[in-house]
């Protein structure tokens, strides 16, 4: 079966300002890398867009219309806090990427492909239930973790997450349903300030580890090969989902992990292999953070490659 991959010209047009480093050729630079012959056989479908009534899987209705509300004019930007913002185009962006983590659940739960990347912004693993935060409007993995299980009967759904930064909304989100598995690795100290070791959720279905700043690749693969991975697979999920963010990478400057393109070509293999023995293959991969544009394209690249196994 093949990988599929899912993306949306709407994405570009979520326009955070100069400067900012979440911006639209971040989606260029991952998508530029995947024209490669070599990515030639993934299937290409355009993202849809979310129904209101899905987002509200994760968050409260009237959350969810308060930010698709927002309109701003076509020159204007609305900041939401210090870091988040909206423009003309964010409410389509937003709608698109998380239309994508929800069409990329229903594709892998039916069978119709084996596993999927969404290319897509803005991120989501900051956005809380009530609350957008650190670029983020929509928790789209924790809105597909709620898919897989209301629409696929999924009884386990687990979400690892190796961007540099916690993913406090994600965490906050599934954390009091044992029928939730999350963990992360992150740098601590760093933005959101959560994510501490001592949390555990509501039946130990949340697992932190924290990085020091500096640290590299053998303290990155650690984390992962002996605390995360065996976790995760003792919980037995029946979907995985990955928060794809390749800001820990060495070049990146918004944090101070050395992680190598290397090791997220390690671990995304190993994360194959992980939902090859927990759950028949079936991971669904969101594009959280990345801030380097060659970092972030090398990155993802072999991210991909690891989930089309070539």
């Amino acid at each position: 079966m093949s990988t599929l991959l899912l993306s949306h010209p709407a994405c570009l047009a979520h326009d955070t300002g100069p400067g900012h480093p979440e911006r639209a050729d971040r989606i260029r630079a991952v998508l530029h890398a995947l024209e490669a012959e070599e990515f030639a056989m993934l299937l290409r479908e355009d993202a849809p867009e979310a129904d209101a009534e899905v987002l509200a899987l994760a968050h409260p209705r009237a959350y969810v219309d308060g930010i698709l509300s927002i309109r701003p004019e076509p020159d204007e930007r609305l900041m939401l806090d210090g870091d988040t913002v909206m423009s003309h185009g964010s409410r389509g962006a937003a709608l698109r990427a998380a239309g994508a983590a929800i069409a990329a659940v229903d594709a892998v739960m039916e069978g119709s492909v084996r596993n999927a990347f969404c290319a897509v912004r803005p991120p989501g693993h900051h956005a809380e239930a009530a609350r957008p935060m650190g670029f983020c409007l929509f928790a789209n993995a924790a809105i597909a973790a709620h898919r897989a299980r209301s629409r696929w009967g999924a009884e386990r759904v687990a979400v690892v997450d190796f961007d540099v930064h916690h993913g406090n909304g994600t965490q906050a989100i599934l954390e009091n349903d044992p029928a939730f598995f999350y963990a992360s690795s992150h740098e601590m100290p760093l933005f959101p300030g959560t994510g501490h070791p001592h949390e555990h959720g509501v039946a130990h279905n949340v697992l932190n580890v924290a990085l020091d700043p500096m640290s590299g690749g053998p303290e990155f693969r650690a984390a992962w090969g002996d605390e995360i991975i065996p976790a995760v697979e003792a919980f037995r999920p029946d979907l995985l989902i990955i928060s794809a963010g390749f800001d820990a990478h060495r070049r990146d400057p918004l944090a101070s992990l050395n992680v190598s393109t290397a090791d997220f070509s390690w671990l995304s293999q190993e994360l194959v292999a992980l939902a090859d023995r927990a759950c028949g293959g079936r991971v669904v991969s969101l594009l959280e953070g990345g801030y380097d544009l060659e970092g972030l394209a090398a990155s993802a690249a072999v991210h991909v490659r690891a989930l089309m196994r070539v």
